[in-house]
């Protein structure tokens, strides 16, 4: 039986993140990736294969970022945690010292007749089947997406661009409402509408139907919609089988559950990424948050832990989004409004807009919308939100940073901050520290 230092089953963005980190924190230390697929896609580029990018196979994570670390294409079947090895479809078995688990998500597929009809598609990662789904798009006049969150809103923006009638159907009264407050996501909502695309909010799918082929998607209310493709896009649920047949624990989100240095209830196994069980930053309490780059967060943990346990920690998800609609890019960062006040935190908010270049004659200069959410008992920032210009994503990754660190409205406001014309807001206007500023007045 051939003995590997370090062997990661998976090799998605949280898989690829760890070989990396795991090469670099022990280079003495042989690293091997086994995955099913020979080439793996940008997990967040998905909807783009369908108008920006044109094919899948502009949407692939180049496999030359492994550098030295072996890697094999083969399906593992088992665990055996005694015998410290695994067993692989084609015949291989292999020992290991550490074990990193990065076996991601599969989409979550509703209970709604028809939807095994031909031409309904769910998201996976797998590049056959998202060229088959972009040729039937390419011979439909109409598409049904379910599910108004991130993807689904982004799936409508590119499945537009190819010319067809798009709708979307969202259970909830909005579309991005467990990510964004309502404001927000009416304004994404509006967005969509100028180009065309139809939103129907607070409305549920009956039923699929059609003759082999999808028609037409049943909704209440007497709804119903002519489609010649429908995507389910309303989340995944994650892989564990291998965990669970291995007998490692389950969390409550059923994913594999881990602790603070994502060690399982083995020691000598790691879990990363969509697999793994996600804790709230502000309540400890287990979350369904699974991003890709929540998945590279948690493979730099372990990685860096694989050999040498507590050099880094999880302190929990806050949750950081970012998309773009039409012209309209958005971020968020850790609670919403409405979020916290369903866990009982007594808010206070500030907000600030301003162009984001300076000064606004600057080309391609767009407002841009902040607003920042704070615990009023302790003045930390528990939440932030921006919409407007392409800034919105990285002022998100800001929001985090202040979030993450406990910064009070105070701090904030009195941040050094660079500034440039053709780059950011100006110094007298910067979003954040205003919007910071006007929560320290409500603060007093």
């Amino acid at each position: 039986m051939r003995k590997i230092d370090v062997r990661i089953i998976g090799g998605s963005a949280a898989g690829i993140e760890a070989a990396i980190i795991a090469q670099q924190q022990y280079p003495s230390k042989k690293v091997i990736v086994v995955r099913r697929e020979e080439k793996t896609l940008v997990p967040c580029g998905i909807p783009y294969i369908m108008g920006t990018l044109g094919s899948a196979e502009e949407d692939v994570i180049p496999t030359a970022l492994l550098g030295d670390v072996e890697l094999i294409v083969d399906e593992v079947t088992s665990i055996n945690r005694e015998a410290k090895s695994i067993t692989t479809t084609g015949g291989k078995t292999i020992g290991y010292d550490r074990l990193v688990l990065a076996t991601g998500s599969r989409p979550t597929v509703p209970p709604i007749p028809g939807a095994d009809l031909e031409n309904v598609f769910t998201i996976r990662k797998e590049i056959d089947y998202l060229q088959k789904l972009k040729e039937a798009l390419k011979q439909a006049k109409d598409v049904v997406i379910v599910g108004g969150g991130f993807i689904g809103a982004e799936f409508a923006d590119e499945c537009r661009k190819m010319g067809v009638n798009v709708t979307i159907i969202e259970l909830l009264d909005h579309c991005l409402m467990l990510n964004c407050d309502e404001d927000l996501c009416i304004r994404i909502e509006d967005k969509m509408r100028e180009v065309g695309v139809q939103v129907n909010t607070m409305c549920r799918v009956k039923s699929i139907v059609g003759d082999k082929k999808v028609e037409h998607v049943e909704c209440d209310k007497g709804l119903r919609f002519k489609a010649g493709v429908v995507i389910l896009a309303i989340g995944v649920v994650p892989n564990t089988e291998l965990a669970h047949d291995a007998g490692l624990k389950i969390g409550e989100q059923r994913g594999i559950w881990v602790d603070q240095y994502m060690i399982t209830s083995d020691p000598n196994i790691f879990a990363i990424g969509d697999c793994a069980e996600k804790f709230c930053f502000f309540t400890g309490k287990p979350t369904a948050t699974r991003l890709a780059s929540v998945a590279t967060r948690e493979a730099r943990i372990a990685g860096a832990n694989l050999f040498q346990t507590r050099r880094r920690r999880n302190r929990g998800t806050i949750g950081v989004f970012g998309t773009m609609i039409t012209d309209t890019a958005m971020g968020v960062a850790g609670l919403t409004e409405r979020a916290a006040k369903n866990l009982g935190f007594d808010l206070v908010t500030g907000e600030a807009a301003a162009m984001d270049k300076h000064p606004g004659a600057m080309p391609g200069a767009r407002e841009l919308r902040v607003k920042l959410i704070f615990d009023r008992s302790s003045g930390k920032m528990i939440g932030g939100e921006a919409c407007g210009g392409i800034t919105a994503g990285e002022i998100a990754n800001v929001m985090a940073q202040a979030i993450a660190g406990g910064m009070t409205a105070d701090e904030i406001a009195a941040a050094q901050i660079g500034t440039h014309p053709a780059l950011t807001a100006s110094p007298l206007v910067y979003q954040i520290v205003n919007a910071a500023e006007e929560a320290v007045v409500k603060l007093r």
